[in-house]
């Protein structure tokens, strides 16, 4: 599944550091703006404690885990929605993602310059909030007569309720409110979905901060925390330059010590991936065996025909049934052969929605 979380910030907040962190693909760091011009593009694998227990029971020849595409965006300034800067393609490629990772600088260094001269993180989100709400606020200004007429005029109720929905997403931009503050149900939402208004996509913002503020935050991260608790967003502390130290130990046990000394448990870019697989509305099942463990990537609320297409379009064509384990009766037996002795394993048909962590075996015929 080709989704994307794209990474934004203003210019030298650490976008790129962290990106390089979670990514073979190499950005360029360096202490001036626009240096990412061209979105940089990393495929990142998801990590999962459960398919390295599968695979240690199964001992399989492959194991395969699941992954999620990063975009590093270039920096944005103020009048990116008139095409100040990169403005035009900067919201060009980040209407092109499904999710923001939105980067905040929330530490203190003299040798890295602020593109505004100062630290205060609640203002560079209101930069690139304002800049987002302008362009969409365009968006939504050229289609609402149009939309207006076609409601009156034919008496198309999809025409009449993308209406209002515009006229509620107006209001709220207006405001100075993303349109994600405006809540609409599912139906509504594959109506506004053509529009690809950048401020109803999730975000996960990102509080780079300082080594000695990277298990605790800071008074930054709080002011963020603060701004943010109307909207519909989650927040992460993460240290980009400590993280970018930690990637270049090779032993696991060092990586681990370094964590430790520090107060995590686990690195920040671990902590990101996983929120970024959540933020995109994803959750894993897998599949496991003497051949092969693998994890697999489908949106929540998936029913097993469609689950079962991911693996290939034959399965969920010909789709008979599918044989489900629990992920914790699958550990605590310890085989497949053991969980159908004990009558763990699940018969689901169709309308069998798919939850996280399943591990499955598909029947199909064609």
């Amino acid at each position: 599944m080709a989704l994307q979380c794209g990474i934004v910030g203003l210019p030298n907040v650490g976008k790129s550091t962290l990106f390089n962190c979670l990514s073979n693909a190499k950005a360029q760091a360096a202490n001036f703006p626009f240096c990412t011009i061209e979105p940089n593009v990393g495929v990142i694998t998801v990590p999962d404690e459960r398919l390295v227990n599968l695979a240690r029971i199964d001992n399989p020849k492959k194991v395969i885990p699941t992954t999620i595409e990063i975009v590093d965006i270039a920096g944005l300034v103020k009048g990116a929605s008139k095409g100040e800067g990169l403005g035009n393609k900067f919201l060009a490629n980040i209407r092109n993602t499904d999710a923001i990772i939105h980067v905040l600088r929330c530490f203190e260094n003299g040798n890295i310059t602020h593109v505004d001269g100062s630290v205060n993180p609640v203002r560079d989100k209101e930069i690139i909030d304002t800049e987002l709400q302008l362009k969409d606020l365009e968006t939504v200004e050229n289609r609402i007569g149009k939309v207006q007429k076609q409601g009156q005029s034919g008496g198309d109720k999809n025409a009449k309720r993308l209406y209002e929905i515009l006229v509620q997403y107006k209001t709220a931009l207006e405001q100075g409110r993303s349109a994600r503050t405006v809540e609409i149900d599912k139906d509504d939402a594959k109506l506004v979905k053509e529009l690809g208004l950048l401020t109803t996509k999730p975000v996960l913002y990102v509080c780079n901060v300082d080594e000695a503020s990277a298990a605790t935050g800071n008074a930054y991260v709080e002011a963020v925390r603060a701004a943010i608790a109307d909207e519909n967003a989650e927040l992460l502390v993460v240290a980009a330059a400590t993280e970018a130290d930690i990637a270049e130990l090779e032993d696991y046990e060092e990586r681990q010590m370094f964590l430790e000394e520090i107060g995590l448990k686990e690195s920040g870019v671990n902590r990101l991936i996983k929120s970024a697989y959540n933020l995109l509305n994803l959750e894993t099942y897998f599949t496991t065996g003497p051949d092969e463990t693998r994890a697999w990537t489908y949106t929540k609320g998936t029913k097993a025909p469609q689950a079962a297409g991911i693996i290939h379009t034959d399965f969920e064509r010909g789709f008979i049934r599918a044989e489900v384990i629990k992920y914790d009766d699958y550990v605590r037996l310890g085989s497949e052969k053991a969980c159908r002795e004990a009558g763990k394993i699940g018969i689901e048909g169709k309308e069998y929605v798919v939850q996280d962590g399943d591990i499955m075996h598909f029947l199909f015929n064609v």
